[in-house]
């Protein structure tokens, strides 16, 4: 009986050295650890690929192991952005149906859940809320451009980010406070699940949703390189929009790798110590150092520099702010997009029509450029610029703005 148990014992030894021997010299796929007990061995194995958080090409370099080809990358992608598939499909031609079935098991195709969707009356401005790999809900919001028939088409605008941190004094997503990034599947997916939900095609995105996208730097442009593919959803990268409220490192970052989309700055007030009390950003960026940043992008892109101003009344509309605005900008071409702020407590007001006229004045003469009128439409089912905040985490019993002071 002792001879057996030595025996086993060394058989085991041995057959611990020899794997030892195989795994260096051979890599051994799909097996993250190996854990050696008396006649046992546990394999961990690798996390899932994930679809929807990938660029073709890195799906081919991903699933190269089993077998996956540029080609079928592609195909795979197209089927899944492009289709709507929720399912890896059993036959596809040219294929090995083996190796879709080795696919099926290494990969996944994530979805959000639709929680909640709205229709504005007024404007046909549609909120959706949706969940992801957390608790937290997020919102997005389909903008209807249907102006000019047989054009008809929809930008669909995204969250980057569950809550934000930066804190604006006007925005009820600032008061949410900061709860997680999304992922790029998550990004990808609001726009999928709207477009599958349309009836007229999604020609833009722009993230100017929750949270701050420079602030998700990565995530976000993954998700827009995933969103611009030929074989997915083909967005043209002119009609994707990168919105920040002046987080330099991440405009420096964009200037620096060329990106293709276009990159909208938060402005709001041309003077230090205002801004300060609208956009905490400003204590950490200032506006030499923000717009030094906004004039090397400028300079890179070679096309006007997009300025948003959230107009509030008695606070950033009146002449000094129009010649404020045009001492910052001096010398550099720019576009002023003017929109009225959301703010259902009362404490911001949008201005009167007299005091948007003195403002409007001002600024065409002191600046001499283009300045555009923002529509924000959806104010009424709390869709407009600053008014998401998953409603949904707010207690029921409570008016949703009340509650969002209470939290803040």
């Amino acid at each position: 009986m002792k001879s057996n148990s030595t025996l086993l014992v060394n058989i085991i030894r041995i057959g611990q050295e020899l794997l030892s021997v195989i795994s260096k010299r051979i890599p051994l796929r799909g097996v993250k650890a190996l854990n050696f007990y008396p006649g046992i061995i546990t394999m961990e194995p690798k996390p899932a690929i994930f679809f929807k958080n990938h660029t073709a090409d890195e799906l081919a370099s991903l699933l190269a192991p089993f077998g996956v080809n540029t080609r079928l990358a592609g195909k795979l992608q197209s089927a899944i952005l492009r289709g709507g598939l929720d399912e890896i499909p059993k036959a596809m031609e040219q294929t090995s149906w083996r190796v879709l079935e080795k696919v099926k098991n290494a990969t996944v195709i994530p979805s959000l859940e639709l929680i909640d969707k709205q229709v504005s009356p007024r404007d046909g401005f549609t909120k959706y809320l949706f969940k992801g790999d957390g608790d937290e809900p997020f919102e997005t919001v389909r903008i209807p451009l249907l102006h000019v028939k047989g054009q008809e088409k929809y930008v669909v605008c995204v969250s980057s980010q569950v809550g934000c941190a930066m804190g604006c004094a006007f925005c009820a997503t600032a008061k949410m406070g900061f709860r997680r990034n999304l992922q790029p599947w998550e990004i990808v997916d609001q726009v999928m699940q709207i477009r599958k939900d349309s009836q007229y095609p999604v020609r833009g995105v722009v993230f100017m949703g929750m949270g701050e996208p420079m602030l998700n730097y990565d995530r976000v442009m993954q998700a827009a390189s995933i969103l611009r593919e030929p074989c997915g959803i083909a967005i043209d990268a002119r009609n994707i929009t990168i919105s920040t409220v002046g987080v330099v490192p991440g405009i420096r970052r964009f200037t620096r790798e060329k990106q293709p989309y276009r990159l909208v700055v938060s402005l709001t007030s041309a003077n230090s110590e205002k801004r300060k009390s609208l956009l905490p950003v400003e204590n950490t960026h200032p506006l030499e150092e923000l717009m030094d940043a906004v004039r090397q992008y400028q300079e890179f892109s070679g096309s006007r520099m997009m300025l948003a101003w959230t107009m509030m009344s008695g606070i950033n509309t009146s002449p000094e702010d129009a010649a404020e605005i045009a001492r910052l900008t001096a010398g550099m071409p720019v576009k002023i997009d003017l929109i009225d702020v959301n703010d259902p407590t009362g404490v911001f007001l949008k201005p009167s029509v007299e005091e948007l006229k003195i403002f409007r004045d001002s600024l065409n003469a002191a600046l001499g450029q283009p300045i555009v009128r923002r529509y924000s439409g959806g104010q009424d089912i709390n869709a407009g610029c600053g008014m998401l905040a998953g409603l949904h985490m707010v207690e029921p019993d409570k008016p949703p703005c009340a509650s969002l002071h209470d939290h803040s």
